[in-house]
C-alpha cells in the first residue's frame, strides 16, 4: 500500500509531537528519525534528554492500531519517573474524549476554570500539578481550538500551537472539574541492559562504528542520486571515518 508523501510528513511531525507533548515525562526530544518503505510501512526512532539521562521512543506501523492509544513498540530508559502524564495510553482514553470536548469551549470559560483550580488547596499526594501553567498564556491557543472544533484527540494533538502546557491544562480541568483523570504512570516499557543511557560515558565500539559506516557507504553507492549529490554524500561520510 503506497502512502501519500504528505501523509508521511504528517506522521513524522505527529509522532514527535506526541512524545514531546502528549507524553510528559520530562524528556525533551532532540533527535528524530523517520523510516519508511515503498509499500507503506514506517518506523520512528527518536530520543529525548533529561539532564544527562536519555530516553528513546520506538514506533513501528505494523503493530499500531491507533496513534493515540498505546502506539509505541517500546520506550527505553534506565530511569523510571514517579509521575508522568501520559495522554496516549488506553487508561487515558476517556480523558481524551473529555479533553477534545473541552477544546470546543470558549477560551474565557476554560481560563476561568483554570484560575479557579489554582486557588484550590489539594493534598500533597494528589497527582495534579499546576506549576508553570498560566491561563492567560494559553488563551490564544484555546481560541484556535474553539474555532476549529476538531472531531478527535489525534487532530487536536496535530494542531499548531497545541503544546504540552495546553494539553496539561485541559487534562487538569478534565480531572478536577469533570472527574475524568488521565494516566500518570511512566510509560517506560523496559530499560537498557547496558550502555550509554545511564548518565555515564560509554566507550566507542570501533568495530561496530566502522561496520555502520560501511553499510551507509554501500547504501549510498546503490542510491539513485545525481552524481554530484552522491559524491558529496560520500565525502561527508568519509569524514566520519577519519
Amino acid at each position: 500500500m503506497k502512502r501519500d508523501p504528505e501523509e508521511l510528513v504528517t506522521l513524522s511531525r505527529l509522532t514527535a509531537k506526541i512524545d514531546n507533548n502528549a507524553v510528559q515525562d520530562g524528556f525533551q526530544l532532540y533527535h528524530h528519525n523517520f523510516f519508511f518503505t515503498f509499500n507503506g510501512h514506517w518506523a520512528v526512532v527518536q530520543q529525548g534528554m533529561s539532564d544527562r539521562f536519555a530516553r528513546r521512543y520506538h514506533w513501528y506501523s505494523e503493530g499500531i492500531r491507533s496513534l493515540t492509544l498505546d502506539p509505541h513498540s517500546a520506550i527505553c530508559s534506565d530511569i523510571r519517573k514517579e509521575r508522568s502524564l501520559n495522554l496516549v495510553t488506553l487508561e487515558s482514553e476517556k480523558a481524551q474524549e473529555v479533553i477534545t470536548k473541552l477544546s470546543h469551549e470558549r477560551p474565557e470559560k476554560l481560563t476561568k476554570e483554570l484560575k479557579m483550580l489554582q486557588t484550590l488547596s489539594l493534598p500533597t499526594h494528589h497527582e495534579v500539578s499546576l506549576r508553570d501553567l498560566h491561563a492567560d498564556s494559553i488563551e490564544k491557543v484555546l481560541l484556535k481550538t474553539y474555532e476549529a472544533k476538531v472531531d478527535n484527540f489525534q487532530t487536536l494533538l496535530g494542531m499548531p500551537g497545541v503544546g504540552a502546557k495546553t494539553l496539561r491544562a485541559l487534562a487538569l480541568i478534565s480531572e478536577i472539574t469533570h472527574g475524568t483523570p488521565a494516566s500518570w504512570k511512566d510509560p517506560v516499557k523496559f530499560s537498557f541492559a547496558h550502555g550509554g543511557k545511564d548518565g555515564h560515558p560509554y566507550p566507542v565500539n570501533r568495530k561496530g562504528y566502522d561496520q555502520s559506516i560501511e553499510i551507509l557507504r554501500r547504501c549510498l553507492g546503490r542510491a539513485r542520486l545525481e552524481r554530484t549529490e552522491k559524491e558529496n554524500a560520500l565525502k561527508r561520510l568519509l569524514t566520519l571515518h577519519s
